[in-house]
């Protein structure tokens, strides 16, 4: 336990001295929110508009920051050699990944409260009905789309493609997904495609927590597919997730 307590403490040493980390997987997802809130008023499918947005923000920075962020971070670690190096030293495989995993959820965990404070002060948005479930809700995200991460970062085969391929997944997956506005009046098609998108059903399980007062355990569909997507990314990852650099 005090080696996985060492390396989170590293893991988030390393991800605030980096600015590219900070502005793209923290803030993004903040600015992004600051510029919508300042342009949407009123309501949205009968949600006050700001509170709607927030919530849509915080899916969109689980995406951002359990997926992308750790999928890109893990390949450029691997293709620069670092994973190799680590599996020499007496810190266990299980361990590094539990460490990684406990810093990518405490970086979500900072953002959605930077974004709900800055939501409620700065633009009058609603907290959370139901604190608990969405605490849960966000957790069961965050776990998720962290195993998603894994698998992606197993797959992609070079750093240079990293931050393109997360990034030509997650925009898309947000806007279908309701991230930036609601998704009810989309073409049949692009409706179909974010049905299956665990994006979706996140945003769905925060949003009856933070506005409609629902308890977690009220949408188990909704649950069993973002834990069917994190599964599915974990699978990946333990068939074909590698220490060695692919690309030398």
């Amino acid at each position: 336990m005090r080696q996985v307590l060492r390396q989170v403490a590293y893991e988030q040493l390393l991800f605030w001295r980096s600015r590219e980390a900070a502005i793209f997987v923290f803030l993004l997802p903040v600015l992004l929110f600051v510029l919508l809130a300042s342009v949407y008023s009123g309501e949205v499918d009968g949600y006050d508009a700001r509170s709607y947005l927030l919530v849509g923000m915080i899916g969109y920075g689980v995406a951002n920051t359990a997926f992308g962020g750790l999928a890109i971070f893990l390949v450029l670690r691997r293709e620069a050699g670092l994973l190799k190096r680590l599996r020499a030293t007496p810190l266990p495989a299980p361990s590094y990944v539990t460490a990684v995993l406990l810093s990518t959820l405490a970086v979500f965990a900072l953002q959605s409260a930077g974004l709900i404070a800055l939501g409620v002060l700065a633009y009058g948005a609603d907290l959370p009905d139901r604190p608990g479930s969405f605490v849960a809700a966000l957790t069961l995200g965050a776990l998720g789309f962290a195993g998603m991460g894994l698998g992606a970062a197993a797959i992609i085969r070079s750093s240079e493609g990293s931050s393109p391929i997360v990034n030509i997944v997650i925009l898309p997956m947000a806007f279908l997904s309701g991230s930036f506005g609601p998704p009810e009046d989309y073409p049949r098609v692009l409706e179909a495609i974010g049905a299956v998108l665990p994006l979706r059903y996140f945003i769905e399980l925060v949003r009856g927590a933070y506005l409609d007062d629902e308890a977690i355990w009220s949408r188990p569909g909704a649950i069993a597919m973002v834990a069917a997507w994190g599964a599915a990314g974990l699978l990946v990852a333990w068939r074909r997730f590698d220490w060695q650099p692919r690309e030398r």
